[in-house]
């Protein structure tokens, strides 16, 4: 399935040379020469919080099937937006080994295909690993009513298997016009760093010259059969061996398969496409190549060489795990398969050609599909004639393309042939759009490309799963429109101006701008200028309406709203010391100032006239988790009142399915939050005992409804939800003075790495019949310790996610740099990184420079990181699947290590106030394509190390 290394990784390659230039185009097909704006192309989450998704069909009513590993079956239907269990499907996941521990593994519910003719016959097609035998079935069901028919399914195919050892089910499937059905089969063997041809007694689920080298077996092939309607199936003409030929299986239409792995045709030439899985090792030596993964295709039926041969016929020698030692290397020519676990024909078709091949490290014939991890997933060919009167199809400059994309590198690549079908050449696709381990990707019958994101945690549900469909718009754009006034209003008279600065028009259209100011009982007036400046004399509410019209009549609008006769008030959040990050166990010092034209400023205590209460200005303090986003926390023209203090608690609970249960004042299905509060009143447990109901759910305090549990709700989030919950019935605007001291608590169970928002807001007192006006300072402070993908700059760099849920890891070629923008840098004596040169990845060591404000700014302090001695390789499949027994493992050569003495530091010249900070990689002995280092995360420090 997804590979031994099976990493979470998708790749994010910034480099300038790669990204798509900003040209317009109005047709709806542009020539082929001409590569269309990344602007076109428009991601949009389909469908999220799947669990373990492995492949989709879109039918051609626009409903899409997905089935999920662990036997889900499931429709997501476009008129209402849902998703639906349709059925689940009782399968195995797991593999035993000899001494009785189960793993779970790539087992389980693993290829759908609907039927040419589904809108007539609804038959859809299941590829699974039997609950209880040892066997992978494809079966045939009828789907009716969004219900698989009792009694309808028909097997059509077993293909035996062992469930001893992990890896490789394969599981793609497609048709080709003759109505011939293509499933891929993974060879089901054990890994090693040397050739799986373990011939050893006992050994033979690590012998995959058993599988994929064997002619009578099913496994490690691709096969090619015809459906029936009576759920059998026929043998076409044309398959790898012809029918009745001993020692073979007719089924086979090409075999030497690793991972064979997502599986497309192409309509105009037939010919076969797949990514294909290759193995781990990241370098060469005596007990063979390094690994390789493949996109292949195949013209015709034929051997592709697997356990003996991978990449451009680079063999294995034959291991003699007995003895430990190498053997010889076979001919690619004329491969000859002896071992006693073979049952099929000793003399083997030649290898066949591969088409595009990568390791590990940089690979220089193929340099833009990157380094670092790797699992060719594979995808579609476009072809506009395959889309019967499609909504979107994609522009003609795409037109022959094999669109592929790699499940650990996340990037999507547009693969040109020549006319004889030869590799020519690829580009990348959409750069800007980053797959979270993209597992399938194909076209819709709208012509939109359909993304599946497995998501980030390996063999479990993930948060980020998800569909993404990728529209194309060819035709012309309606204007983006920004509308924004110098002050949200002020004292009569008065004047501001209004701005449509970040309005824009992609097509490069000459736009034409009108603003409408009005209010209710003062005449309208139009202003025909982009930028106008406006007076204002009369009291009143104003709505000002900026509409933006292209030449061919497409028009968007946006409105700012202004309150004349009555000033806004000024509120500051000023914090002593660094202003930019937060540091934990750290005070932090606040004062916060407010200041109104008609109340005054705000009094340190006691309100005298002409001063503000310190009592109605509403302060709050909050950490939150990682990833929340503070937009919604803007209190804009909201009155502030006591439950301001809590706006982080207020949109975590919005953005939740709290509402469904619950109300503030008012019992629903659940309590109330002024229920809550007053039960648990004075309890000084009870934040902790909340916090954890929160996550994990609960039952028979309130009735019989049960609470359903969040274990995805990071710890942080749950408590600042508790504590608004247990404050609800409050009054008091801020429980914090105008100035102090603040110590965050991290809450248990958090990671640590979210952020701290320091927040002040005040809402004058309205000046006869003007309303109130409310303002708000928010000072966000963020963690000091950063992710390569935080920052807004980036230039020579690629970034990919490393798996399992550990963040990003960027990749840095000599003269890239990243760059996070109004960085404060007061007090900040050191830079702490994650950072190393690994061979594995092809990385030959660099200087990672500081510098102030730009690229070659004045250079603040920096580091050299040489090539790390070889260690042994990341986590993989097998390492975190593993169910074979030991096994005496082959000579290596390399060595591990030495230990570090702790990560690269770059102590800082002493630098204050905001800049932008650039990390710049360079060497200049470096190759382009040969990536310098990888750098995982900045740490910014207080202190020397």
């Amino acid at each position: 399935m997804f590979k031994n290394s099976f990493s979470k990784s998708f790749s994010f390659l910034l480099n300038a040379t790669l990204l798509i230039g900003l040209v317009s185009f109005t047709r709806q097909d542009n020539p082929r020469d001409q590569k269309p704006d990344e602007s076109r192309f428009t991601p949009v989450v389909v469908t999220e919080g799947l669990d373990e998704p492995m492949v989709f069909e879109v039918a051609p009513n626009g409903a899409v099937y997905i089935i999920e590993r662990k036997g889900g079956f499931k429709k997501y239907d476009p008129a209402s937006k849902t998703v639906s269990l349709i059925a689940t499907i009782p399968v195995n996941t797991k593999y035993t080994n000899a001494e009785g521990v189960s793993r779970e593994a790539e087992e389980g519910l693993i290829g759908l295909s609907l039927d040419p003719n589904f809108e007539k016959n609804h038959w859809v097609y299941l590829y699974y690993a039997h609950p209880t035998e040892k066997k992978h079935m494809l079966t045939r069901w009828d789907l009716v009513d969004d219900k698989l028919v009792e009694g309808s399914e028909k097997v059509m195919l077993n293909v035996t298997t062992q469930r001893e050892v992990c890896c490789h089910t394969g599981g793609g499937m497609t048709w080709d016009k003759a109505g011939n059905l293509y499933l891929t089969v993974g060879n089901n063997t054990g890994n090693q760093q040397a050739a799986q041809t373990d011939e050893r007694p006992g050994r033979a689920s690590w012998d995959d010259q058993g599988h994929a080298g064997n002619t009578n077996d099913l496994r490690g092939k691709i096969l090619r059969i015809h459906p029936e309607p009576d759920g059998t199936y026929t043998i076409p003409e044309g398959n790898l061996f012809p029918k009745g030929t001993a020692k073979t299986r007719p089924e086979i239409y090409s075999m030497g398969h690793r991972n064979p792995w997502r599986i497309f045709i192409d309509s105009k030439t037939g010919y076969v496409y797949w990514g294909e899985v290759g193995p781990d090792a990241n370098e060469d030596s005596e007990i063979g190549p390094r690994g390789y993964d493949e996109l292949n295709q195949a013209r015709k039926p034929g051997n592709f060489g697997w356990p003996w041969f991978v990449g451009n016929d680079q063999a294995f020698p034959v291991y003699d795990y007995a003895n430990n030692k190498p053997l010889e290397k076979k001919d690619p020519k004329k491969p000859v398969n002896n071992s006693p676990n073979n049952t099929g024909l000793t003399e083997l078709p030649p290898v066949a050609p591969n088409f595009i091949y990568y390791p590990y490290g940089v690979s220089e014939k193929f340099p833009l599909v990157g380094s670092g991890s790797r699992s060719a997933t594979g995808g579609p060919i476009y072809h506009r004639s395959d889309f019967k009167n499609p909504k979107r199809p994609w522009p003609a400059y795409y037109e022959g393309k094999w669109i592929a994309t790699d499940f650990s590198r996340g990037w999507i690549i547009a693969i040109t042939t020549a006319e004889n079908a030869d590799y020519k050449s690829m580009e990348r696709v959409l750069p800007s759009y980053r797959p979270v381990e993209p597992i399938d990707m194909k076209f819709g019958p709208d012509g939109d490309l359909y993304v599946l994101e497995y998501g980030s945690n390996w063999f479990r549900r993930s948060d980020n799963s998800r569909l993404v469909r990728i529209e194309y718009n060819g035709g012309n754009r309606k204007p983006v429109v920004q509308a924004a006034a110098s002050k949200k209003g002020g004292k009569v008279p008065f004047q501001i101006t209004l701005s449509s600065e970040g309005t824009r028009d992609f097509d490069g259209d000459a736009l034409k701008y009108v603003w409408k100011v009005a209010a209710p009982g003062v005449a309208a007036r139009t202003f025909t200028t982009a930028n106008p400046t406006v007076s204002f004399d009369k009291p009143g509410v104003y709505t000002a309406t900026l509409t933006v019209t292209d030449p061919k009549g497409a028009s968007n609008s946006q409105a700012v709203k202004i309150i004349a006769g009555n000033e806004p008030p000024t509120v500051a959040v000023n914090i002593t010391g660094n202003k930019t990050f937060f540091f934990p166990n750290k005070p932090i010092q606040y004062a916060v100032q407010v200041t109104d034209k008609e109340d005054g400023s705000l009094a340190q205590s006691k309100a005298a006239p002409g001063q503000i209460d310190p009592s109605r200005v509403a302060i709050s303090i909050d950490y939150t988790s990682q990833g929340f986003d503070y937009a919604e926390v803007i209190q804009s023209q909201r009155s502030v009142d006591a439950s301001t203090q809590f706006a982080v608690a207020q949109t975590l609970i919005s953005q939740s399915d709290c509402k469904v249960c619950h109300q503030v004042a008012s019992k629903s299905v659940g309590p109330s939050f002024h229920d809550i509060a007053n039960r648990y009143k004075g309890q000084g447990e009870a934040p902790d005992r909340l916090i954890k109901k929160v996550i994990n759910g609960g039952a028979g305090v309130w009735g019989e409804v049960a609470m359903p549990a969040h274990p995805a709700m990071p710890a942080g989030d749950a408590a600042a939800i508790v504590k608004y919950i247990l404050n609800s019935t409050e009054k008091t605007l801020s429980t914090l003075p105008a100035q102090g001291s603040y110590t965050v608590k991290i809450p248990e169970g958090d990671n640590g790495k979210g952020s701290v928002l320091v927040r002040a807001a005040y809402t004058d007192r309205p000046v006869k019949t003007i309303p109130s006006q409310t303002a708000e300072s928010q000072l966000i402070l963020r963690n000091p310790e950063l992710s390569p993908d935080q920052a807004e700059l980036a230039k020579g760099v690629d970034i990919k996610a490393r798996g399992m849920g550990a963040g990003v890891s960027l990749m840095a070629f000599s003269n890239g740099y990243i760059g996070f923008k109004k960085l404060d840098l007061t007090d900040i004596q050191q830079l702490e990184l994650v950072a190393s040169a690994q061979k594995r990845e092809g990385a030959v060591g660099g200087t990672v420079e500081v510098r102030l404000d730009s690229p070659t700014g004045e250079l603040i302090g920096q580091t050299t990181i040489g090539v790390a001695q070889p260690r042994s390789a990341a986590p993989t499949a097998t390492s975190i699947q593993n169910a074979g027994g030991t096994t005496t493992q082959p000579k290596s050569t390399t060595t591990a290590a030495p230990r570090s003495s702790g990560p690269p530091k770059i102590e800082l010249k002493e630098t204050s106030g905001i800049h932008d900070v650039y990390l710049v990689f360079k060497n200049d002995q470096a190759k382009a394509i040969e990536p310098l280092l990888s750098l995982s995360s900045v740490k910014f420090s207080l202190v020397k190390k």
